[in-house]
């Protein structure tokens, strides 16, 4: 058997403090996980059950990137998170057990086309084009587990050119990262190397050409995306 032309390159993640590789097999988010986010979008967050969006693997973009302003949008939008990922797979797994199949946590910018995804919205069809596009995900180097414990408290911040718009703490998600895993693993079987965005606090806003984008969580350190012209 050979492939009818080259496959692609395993899309993969930086290891902090290592020259070691995580190799991204999916991307999960979570939408409307902070309660204030969910009320600036227009929504009431105590009356919804969690649902989650895609994002392919080859999305990633490495910490200190430059990017260029994607195309089909007039209002690309920073939404700071945490990272976490899975390093051990299974299914229905138990909320009470969650945290012993994360690898380890960072940082990461759910970047999105908000024109697009509200357009998805008004009309009930998949947000897919407004979420998933190209270099839709810089995420900065991963921290072991053994390194940095489970963060469920701390500041998450994003920083436009050195102005702070998202100022919150990890303690404010609606759905903690054990509820996320367990949710998930109850729909489909999570394997090594799939990644949870966890959702972002309340002050989305616009991002422009020569912009810095950088989210900050305590004891993960950052990820800064710089947007460029488009492309």
């Amino acid at each position: 058997m050979a492939f009818v032309f080259p496959p692609q390159a395993q899309p993969s993640l930086a290891v902090a403090g290592s020259d070691d590789r995580i190799p991204v097999r999916r991307i999960f988010c979570i939408g409307r996980n902070y309660a204030a986010h969910a009320r600036e979008m227009g929504r009431d967050p105590d009356r919804e059950p969690p649902f989650f969006f895609f994002k392919p693997a080859d999305a990633v973009v490495e910490d200190g990137a430059t990017i260029a302003y994607p195309p089909q949008t007039q209002n690309l939008h920073f939404e700071g998170e945490m990272i976490v990922v899975i390093g051990k797979g299974g299914v229905n797994i138990a909320e009470a057990n969650a945290l012993e199949h994360v690898w380890g946590y960072g940082v990461g910018n759910d970047l999105t086309r908000r024109d697009l995804q509200n357009a998805a919205k008004d009309l009930g069809r998949p947000w897919d084009m407004g979420k998933g596009f190209d270099a839709s995900a810089p995420i900065a180097p991963i921290h072991p587990v053994a390194q940095v414990g489970h963060p469920s408290r701390g500041g998450i911040r994003t920083l436009v050119n050195g102005v702070v718009k998202q100022d919150a703490d990890l303690s404010d998600m609606i759905w903690s990262v054990p509820e996320m895993i367990a949710i998930l693993s109850a729909s489909m079987a999570l394997k090594a190397g799939d990644v949870i965005m966890s959702g972002t606090p309340a002050g989305v806003g616009p991002l422009s050409p020569g912009d810095i984008c950088e989210v900050q969580i305590d004891g993960l350190g950052s990820c800064t995306t710089t947007i460029s012209a488009a492309g």
